[in-house]
């Protein structure tokens, strides 16, 4: 009986048809009548993929727009991350890779319409889901909620936020057409009706009564129960292992009339460090699509492009433990992370040429990719030698750790100081007890590297010295949780470290700003003299390293191999391509955008090496990329 009442309800919805006596001017509607959308009055099935304007240069993301529309896609989704926009409270940000507007422009002047996720919660297995680290210096906040701090900061980033998108509405002219409320707010723990009521609120006072306002949840009735709410449509999301019959039969029990629609139809999958590189078959996405399309249903491919986690931008997982994703956002999708059309592409544009007219000609081809080979670094010091240029403000000091948020150093690194309370000629254990080092802590007695502590993973290790000796802690922010319970993420040391019997106290915490001496030149802008006395040779612990990669004549993408570096982060001319871990993986090469190279100037290359720098000091920039564990390391 349930399978019969679905397969009537599948039929209506392919019968859309265009209603007596609509109206010819611009609007974009839901006609549950018809069970489908009506652009301009007449019935539309979209066809879309989600792109990240954040992950990709902005110099790229006209090539990737067209790659989407010759593939035959009538829109695209699009996130909106807060933090991106307002990294420091009170400070907005939309020009350069941040220019939604003209990202939102390129896509018009392409053809194709916007399905918008403006969050302010958006997952997107982003730093903290997109909410910006700031909102944590209030201790007892209650993110994704109705509580009135949180409210306000949200509505504060809407009223700068939306003004700026309402001229983008289809109905003003512009390529959106409906807006997403939250994001699988389903699958949070609060449940709070009056935070969806409240954002409702919001988006319909500052772009209009009449715009489609829709949520979006997984594929369980929970998720569904707790995500959607009177007067927003509520659309579903699932991937190929999933039967669509019933995932469209659960939304049908939410929405009983309207189109049918997967917000998330999920083409690939993220990497978390120490996994396998994903990969979901492409005929299973392909038979996935054509049968959601012949039952006239909206799909958006998650992702399309998926691009890149540039600088600290990764997120993180923590179910039963804290597991960060990599900085590679390939995602196995139909474009690669460097915008290059795929097996899987040309197999969906043969899928959506049964269903639509797909543009006449050619796919525009991958960018080109060079191998500009070998570059050996030099040794420019250990961090902690360095406070004088990585933290012009010097230290903050307490009795006892205080938080990065505490310190207002959101991302990258801190580091922790204090001495060694008495001799320790035999191995002393040094120990987190209450798991508080968030996220990496690389630990040092009078420069000498001791090894480390890992959240979830090592919470003890044994450190030697003698009393007074300089204990230095340099602890990595490795992204905040963006799923879940867990993403009130606070970073740094959360706790006491115990080391024997004594409480370590007396605290200097030194926030670095390693962007910002980089953006500014160092280490390159070193004089002659400091640069000739540069060294190489084995190091171990925190340390920096520089070279150039000489100019050829061509700035084209290519992909940078650390082999045998262990874990670290890398700039190129200033700009952080994000972290390295090869000792981890799957990830082995880190995409290099060809506009961030010049071809008339040396390219300066900045690697922190937190572990251990092999002795050749090389990296490689290969014309390819290796996103898995090569196979004789398997």
């Amino acid at each position: 009986m349930y399978r019969s009442v679905l397969l009537v309800i599948f039929t209506v919805s392919c019968g859309c048809s265009s209603s007596p006596g609509v109206s010819s001017e611009r609007s974009f509607t839901i006609d549950y009548k018809n069970n489908c959308f009506l652009k301009d009055g007449k019935p539309f099935q979209y066809i879309s993929g989600s792109i990240h304007y954040s992950r990709v240069p902005r110099f790229y993301w006209k090539d990737r727009l067209l790659k989407m529309y010759m593939t035959g896609l009538n829109a695209i989704q699009v996130y909106v991350p807060w933090n991106f926009h307002e990294t420091l409270e009170g400070i907005h940000n939309f020009s350069g890779d941040r220019d939604l507007e003209h990202f939102l422009d390129l896509a018009n002047q392409t053809g194709l319409l916007v399905i918008l996720r403006p969050g302010p919660y958006i997952c997107a297995e982003w730093e903290m889901g997109g909410l910006p680290a700031w909102l944590l210096k209030k201790t007892n906040i209650v993110l994704r909620s109705s509580a009135a701090d949180y409210l306000q900061a949200v509505t504060n980033w809407f009223a700068v936020l939306l003004p700026k998108l309402k001229p983008w509405l289809y109905v003003h002219g512009g390529n959106i057409i409906s807006v997403q409320v939250e994001n699988e707010y389903g699958s949070y723990y609060a449940c709070d009706y009056n935070y969806l009521r409240q954002l409702r609120t919001l988006l319909l006072v500052f772009l209009g009564e009449n715009t489609i306002l829709f949520t979006t949840d997984g594929n369980t009735d929970r998720e569904m129960r707790c995500g959607t709410l009177g007067g927003l449509y509520a659309t579903v999301d699932f991937g190929t292992g999933d039967n669509i019959t019933e995932a469209f039969g659960r939304q049908r029990q939410f929405e009983p009339q309207g189109p049918l629609v997967n917000s998330e139809f999920y083409t690939g999958w993220l990497d978390h460090w120490g996994d396998q590189h994903a990969n979901v078959d492409t005929q299973r996405v392909s038979r996935g699509l054509a049968e959601m399309l012949t039952m006239g249903a909206n799909v958006n491919m998650y992702m399309f492009e998926g691009g890149t986690n540039f600088g600290y931008w990764n997120g993180a997982d923590h179910d039963t433990r804290f597991r960060p994703v990599v900085t590679s956002y390939d995602y196995d999708a139909p474009l690669t992370e460097a915008g290059d059309p795929t097996d899987k592409l040309l197999a969906i544009r043969d899928v959506i040429k049964l269903y639509k007219a797909i543009p006449l000609g050619p796919m525009p081809p991958a960018t080109p990719k060079f191998a500009y080979g070998l570059v050996t670094l030099k040794k420019v010091g250990n961090i902690s030698s360095l406070m004088d240029t990585l933290s012009p403000m010097g230290p903050v000091q307490s009795q006892y750790p205080l938080t990065f948020e505490d310190i207002k150093q959101f991302y990258g690194y801190m580091l922790y100081q204090t001495t060694l309370p008495r001799d320790l000629s035999e191995p002393t254990p040094l120990i987190s007890p209450m798991n508080g080092v968030h996220d990496r802590a690389y630990v040092s007695v009078n420069g000498r590297f001791q090894g480390l502590l890992e959240r979830d993973t090592v919470l003890v290790m044994n450190v030697t010295g003698r009393q007074g000796d300089i204990v230095d802690i340099l602890v990595e922010n490795m992204g905040r949780v963006n799923f879940g319970s867990h993403i009130n993420d606070y970073k740094g040391i959360l706790g006491n470290l115990i080391l024997g019997q004594d409480v370590l106290n007396d605290w200097k915490m030194y926030p670095l700003d390693i962007d910002g001496a980089i953006a500014a030149g160092w280490p390159h802008s070193l004089n002659k003299e400091s640069l000739l006395n540069l060294k190489g040779g084995l190091s171990v612990g925190p340390t920096f390293f520089m070279g150039t990669l000489q100019p050829n004549g061509v700035a084209w993408d290519t992909f940078l191999r650390l082999t045998d570096w262990t874990k670290g982060q890398v700039w190129i001319n200033g700009v952080n391509l994000g972290r390295y871990w090869p000792a981890r993986g799957p990830q082995h090469t880190l995409y290099v955008p060809g506009p961030m190279l010049s071809t008339t100037v040396p390219n300066n290359i900045t690697v922190l090496e937190l572990e251990g720098a092999p002795a050749h000091l090389r990296v490689l920039f290969m014309d390819r990329p290796l996103l898995k564990v090569p196979d004789n390391k398997l």
